[in-house]
């Protein structure tokens, strides 16, 4: 790997495009850095409370370097925390393709590879997925996981970028087969297989709703006895699930923020947090997400119950935060480093500013900061 690489080329601008500074575009090419390759982190620290910690001030952009287990110093007793409680679950299949002409033969052929990103509803057999080599596979097919074909699915839906919808034969029990055969879905930019050590060390120690495709990494640095440390403090905390998926990690292929779509993404809110949200927004006190998918979960609800209020229930969320967005409950927010132009850093450009944000970026490759999802972690606030 080259000393220095650029993760996510620069978009360049089109010669028709109009000048920025009289439309004040939001160009995706605007939220690029250079990270040297070895500060991906490719495996996670042995305690998860060692993380290096990097705090932020949205008021004066000033950075400080600390350590993840001093977390609840740095908040107030006022404060009201709330965590993403969902848990990952092996969404990664290897399998084979099953021959396209059942005349000739039923041996599985080419090798593949599935991963389940959502599934398409509480019937466990139909799934929307990315599918590898997928240019190679088509409607109609048939794939095969297992050494004795323990799941079957045919693929009845095509979309871009590797996107399918398949249909597994009905089985005993899917999620029992799912657990034998699935493999935890590490993210592409950790350059190795999955360990058995994974299964347990890419979830958080609070995960108890399965259906995420990644982990809510800013969660990750979280032991039992940072959790007491908060509580010992008197700091109210509360949970939401968000069942991350594509919306989170899908890549922005077009050069202007405001063109891309994000993709849906299940989330619930139970009455008890809904209430204790609503109460600490009603007394002016501070609300902080731990990760961008409670952000995104939160502001979506706020904004969908049209009162600004956090409404109880489950729903799918679609929001796509960028800078210009005005938020309305969060007030703090402990994330990871993520990949340039991606949504999640320009989320979190949205809430502390732009140029505030690639500036701790900054600080943090010449600091040697560990990036991404087993990496170190910044505190905004």
């Amino acid at each position: 790997m080259p000393e220095t690489i650029d993760i996510i080329q620069r978009f360049r601008f089109r010669r028709n495009l109009p000048d920025k500074s009289i439309i004040n575009l939001v160009l995706v090419s605007d939220f690029n850095f250079l990270l040297p390759g070895e500060l991906i982190a490719q495996q996670p620290l042995a305690d998860r409370a060692a993380s290096r910690m990097l705090h932020l001030e949205r008021s004066s952009g000033r950075v400080s370097d600390g350590r993840f287990r001093d977390f609840s110093a740095l908040l107030s007793p006022n404060d009201l925390v709330i965590f993403n409680d969902t848990r990952v679950f092996p969404a990664r299949l290897c399998g084979r393709r099953l021959s396209r002409n059942p005349a000739v033969s039923e041996a599985p052929t080419g090798k593949i590879e599935v991963l389940l990103t959502r599934q398409v509803s509480r019937d466990p057999n139909e799934w929307d997925c990315l599918v590898r080599p997928g240019r190679k596979i088509g409607i109609g097919e048939w794939l095969s996981f297992g050494d004795a074909a323990e799941l079957e699915a045919e693929v009845y839906s095509r979309a871009s970028f590797g996107e399918r919808r398949i249909r597994f034969k009905p089985v005993a029990d899917f999620f029992a087969s799912l657990d034998r055969l699935g493999h935890v879905p590490l993210p592409p930019y950790i350059a190795r297989e999955d360990h058995v050590a994974d299964s347990e060390r890419y979830q958080t120690v609070y995960a108890c709703d399965s259906g995420s495709i990644a982990a809510p990494t800013a969660g990750l640095h979280f032991t039992d006895e940072v959790l007491d440390r908060i509580r010992q403090r008197g700091i109210e905390t509360a949970r939401i699930t968000l069942h991350i998926g594509l919306g989170t990690f899908q890549p922005v292929r077009v050069e202007e923020v405001e063109q891309h779509k994000i993709h849906r993404e299940a989330y619930s809110i139970s009455s008890e947090s809904a209430q204790a949200i609503n109460q600490a927004l009603d007394a002016g006190r501070r609300i902080v997400a731990i990760g961008t998918t409670t952000v995104r979960t939160l502001e979506y609800a706020a904004q969908v119950s049209g009162t600004g209020k956090v409404q109880p229930g489950s729903g799918e969320a679609d929001i796509f935060i960028y800078p210009g967005y005005q938020f309305r409950v969060v007030g703090g927010l402990l994330t990871n480093f993520h990949l340039p132009q991606s949504t999640l850093l320009m989320l979190v450009c949205a809430f502390a500013g732009k140029d505030p944000v690639l500036a701790a970026y900054k600080h943090a490759v010449e600091q040697h900061y560990r990036f991404y999802s087993y990496g170190d972690c910044m505190f905004v606030a």
